[in-house]
C-alpha cells in the first residue's frame, strides 16, 4: 500500500499544497511559458494536408491510438509467445488491451478537451469542462485498476496520494483502492505453501484461519498456531498470482508512463514507473523483508526508551513470512486511546522520535512504508516511571520497502534542515544543491515542497515553527493554480531517488501526525527534528576534532566544548518546551508557537 507523497516535516491541510507567493513571483515567466505550452503545443492535435492540398482529418487521437495499442500489443503478444499456457497468454493480452485502450481513450479525451478550451472565452466554463474530462479519464482508470488488480491496486494507491501533483478527480476516485485490495482464495494459499515449501500447509501448523486479517495489494495476513510450538503466529502470504504478473505488469506500467510522456511532455512521471521497477522485487521477496525486520530489530533494541516493537521473523521464504503475532490497534483509533488514557500528543513525539531515529540514526535502515495500515498501537504500562515515559507500545509492519541513507548525504540533510529552521536562505541553498542538487532557480519551489510551506515564511527566520495562516494557505492554493505544478514534476524527476523515497517517509509520518489531531502544532515536530540534526552535526564536529588529533589538547578541547555547547542549546530548548507542553495540557491549555530564536549549530 505504498504511496508517492513528498514533503518534508511540514503541516498538511487538505490536499498538499506546495508553491508559495515568492515562488510565483520569481517565476512569472516560467508560469507564462507553462500555459503556452499548457494549452499549445503538448495538447493540441496535429492536422496534415491531404493529397488534395486540404485539410485532413486530425491525426493527434489516432496517432494516440495506434502509439498505445501497438505498444501495448506488443508486450502482451510478447508473453503470450513465450507462455506454455494458452489461458494464461489470452488473459495477458486481455490485461494488456485494457491498458491500451484506456490510455489511447483519455489522451484522445484530454486532447480534444484542451482544443475546445483554446475556442471558449469563459474561464468557468474552461474550468468545467476540464474537470470533467479529469473525472472521465479516472473513472476509465479506475476501472483497469480494479478489473486487473495486483500491482496496479498497488499503482493506483500511490495515484491517490499525489494531491501534490494530480488533480483531486484523479485523487478522490482511486481513494477506494486503499481499502479495496483483493483476497486470494485459502485453496490458492494451500498449493502456493506445496509449491514453495515442498510440505503441505498444515504440516507447518495445528490452525491456520482460512480468511485474513488483513489484506494489501501485494499480500494478505493470516492468524495461525504453529504445529511444534503451538505458538500463535501471524503469516504473511504474497497473493499467489503476481508472480506471474509482476513482469508483464511492470512493462505495461512503463510504456504507459513513457507514452504519457510523449505526449504531454511537461508531466513526466516516469520517475514513478522507474521506481516500482526497483522497489517492486525487494517487496516481492519475503526473505529480504524477513532480513529488514531484524536489522530494525536489533538497532531499535540499543534504544529501549522508543517503545518501538517490530513482530520476531520466525522463517521466511520468497512468498511466505511467519512472524510472531503482535496485534494493535490502527494509530487514528482515535476512541481506543483516549479510552486507554494514552496522550495522542506522546504518541506524535514518539512517532517523531522512532523516524527522525531512522534517517539520522548511526546504522539505522529508512522504513519507507509507515502509512496508517502498516503501524500499530496497544497499551504498555510497563514503561511508565513515576507517571513518566510511553504507556502505550508502537507496532511497526511491512518490511519490504527500506533503504540505507549514505552519512554524506544523512549529515547534509540535517545541515539542510537546520537552516530551515533558522530561516537560512544562503545555508539552505548550500545544503539544498548537496542533498539534491537543487540549483537556483528551482530553489524557492524546493524550499516549499520539502516543507509544505509558502516561501516567504520558510525564508524567514523562525517562522517556520508558527502555525500556517489561513492567508498562507491561499497563496499557496494560488499559486497551484497558476501552473506550478508543472515545474514541480520536472522538478521531482530530477531529484535523487533517496530524496523521494525519505521525503515521502516525511509526509506519511506528517500525516499519522494529523489523523491524530495532536494540540501542539508543528512546533514540537521541528523541535524533535532539530534535536537529531543537531546531534548528526555534532558527530560530524567531533570526527573532524578527533582527526587532527587528540581531543585532550587544548585547541581540540576548546573546539569540542563550542560543538558540545551547540548541541546542548538545541537539547535545553527542547526540554523546556517539553516541560512548557506538560504544564499546558495539565492546566488543559492549547499549544501555541513557542518562540522564534534559530537553532544555529
Amino acid at each position: 500500500m505504498n504511496v508517492f507523497s513528498l514533503s518534508g516535516p511540514g503541516v498538511r491541510a487538505g490536499g498538499r499544497l506546495w508553491n508559495c507567493t515568492v515562488c510565483r513571483n520569481q517565476t512569472a515567466a516560467g508560469v507564462a511559458r507553462i500555459g503556452q505550452r499548457y494549452n499549445t503545443r503538448p495538447f493540441t492535435s496535429r492536422t496534415y494536408q491531404s493529397n488534395g492540398g486540404k485539410k485532413g482529418q486530425r491525426e493527434g487521437p489516432r496517432k494516440a491510438l495506434l502509439w498505445a495499442s501497438t505498444g501495448t500489443g506488443t508486450i502482451g503478444a510478447t508473453f503470450l509467445a513465450f507462455s506454455d499456457d494458452i489461458k494464461t497468454g489470452i488473459d495477458a493480452t486481455e490485461r494488456t488491451t485494457r491498458v491500451a485502450t484506456a490510455l489511447a481513450v483519455c489522451i484522445n479525451d484530454y486532447r480534444t478537451t484542451l482544443n475546445t478550451r483554446e475556442t471558449t472565452s469563459d474561464e468557468k466554463e474552461k474550468d468545467e469542462l476540464l474537470k470533467a474530462c479529469h473525472q472521465r479519464c479516472a473513472d476509465r482508470t479506475l476501472k483497469v485498476l480494479e478489473k486487473n488488480g495486483g500491482i496496479y491496486i498497488k499503482l493506483g494507491q500511490h495515484l491517490s496520494a499525489m494531491n501534490y501533483l494530480l488533480p483531486s478527480e484523479w485523487t478522490t476516485t482511486f481513494l477506494p483502492l486503499q481499502d479495496k485490495c483483493p483476497v486470494s482464495s485459502f485453496e490458492s494459499i494451500q498449493d502456493m505453501f506445496k509449491k514453495d515449501t515442498g510440505e503441505d500447509l498444515w504440516f507447518y501448523f495445528s490452525e491456520f484461519a482460512d480468511q485474513p486479517i488483513g489484506a494489501a495489494s501485494l499480500a494478505q495476513v493470516h492468524i495461525a498456531t504453529m504445529k511444534d510450538t503451538g505458538r500463535k503466529v501471524a503469516v504473511k502470504v504474497q497473493h499467489p498470482e503476481l508472480e506471474a504478473w509482476a513482469p508483464l505488469d511492470l512493462a505495461t506500467t512503463r510504456f504507459t508512463f513513457s507514452t504519457l510522456k510523449r505526449f504531454f511532455p511537461e508531466y513526466d512521471l516516469e520517475w514513478l514507473s522507474s521506481e516500482m521497477d526497483v522497489s517492486l522485487p525487494k517487496e516481492l521477496n519475503f526473505v529480504e523483508e524477513a532480513d529488514n525486520a531484524r536489522r530494525m530489530k536489533e538497532h531499535f533494541a540499543k534504544l529501549p526508551e522508543l517503545p518501538l516493537i517490530i513482530p520476531e521473523v520466525l522463517w521466511a521464504k520468497k512468498r511466505i513470512l511467519v512472524m510472531a503475532c503482535e496485534p494493535g490497534k490502527r494509530p487514528d483509533d482515535l476512541e481506543y486511546l483516549d479510552a486507554n488514557g494514552i496522550d495522542r500528543d506522546e504518541v506524535s513525539s514518539t512517532f517523531g522520535r522512532i523516524f527522525n531515529e531512522m534517517i539520522f540514526g548511526d546504522g539505522a535502515p529508512l522504513h519507507c512504508d509507515p502509512h496508517g495500515g502498516n503501524i500499530a498501537i496497544r497499551k504498555n504500562d510497563s514503561r511508565r516511571r513515576f507517571g513518566r515515559g510511553p504507556n502505550f507500545d508502537i507496532i511497526l509492519y511491512d518490511h519490504g520497502l527500506y533503504r540505507d541513507i549514505p552519512l554524506p548525504l544523512r549529515r547534509s540533510y540535517a545541515k539542510m534542515w537546520l537552516a530551515v529552521i533558522d530561516g537560512d536562505v544562503p545555508r539552505m541553498k548550500k545544503y539544498a544543491y548537496e542533498v539534491a542538487g537543487i540549483e537556483e532557480k528551482d530553489f524557492p519551489l524546493f524550499a516549499s515542497a520539502i516543507t509544505g510551506r509558502d516561501y516567504s515564511i520558510v525564508s524567514k527566520q523562525g517562522s517556520i515553527l508558527q502555525t500556517r495562516t489561513s492567508d498562507e494557505q491561499q497563496n499557496m492554493s494560488g499559486a497551484l493554480q497558476e501552473g506550478l505544478i508543472v515545474d514541480l514534476v520536472q522538478l521531482l524527476s530530477r531529484v535523487p531517488r533517496i530524496i523521494l523515497l525519505i521525503l515521502k517517509t516525511n509526509d506519511l509520518t506528517r500525516s499519522l501526525d494529523e489523523n491524530l489531531q495532536t494540540r501542539q502544532g508543528p512546533i514540537r515536530n521541528f523541535m524533535i527534528l532539530a534535536r537529531y540534526c543537531a546531534r548528526t552535526v555534532f558527530y560530524e564536529k567531533l570526527e573532524e576534532i578527533r582527526a587532527t588529533g587528540s581531543l585532550i589538547w587544548p585547541a581540540n578541547a576548546l573546539r569540542m566544548f563550542a560543538a558540545w555547547l551547540s548541541f546542548a542549546r538545541v537539547e535545553l530548548k527542547l526540554e523546556a518546551f517539553e516541560l512548557y507542553l506538560g504544564v499546558k495540557r495539565m492546566l488543559g491549555m492549547q499549544s501555541t508557537e513557542f518562540g522564534s530564536s534559530p537553532l544555529q549549530t
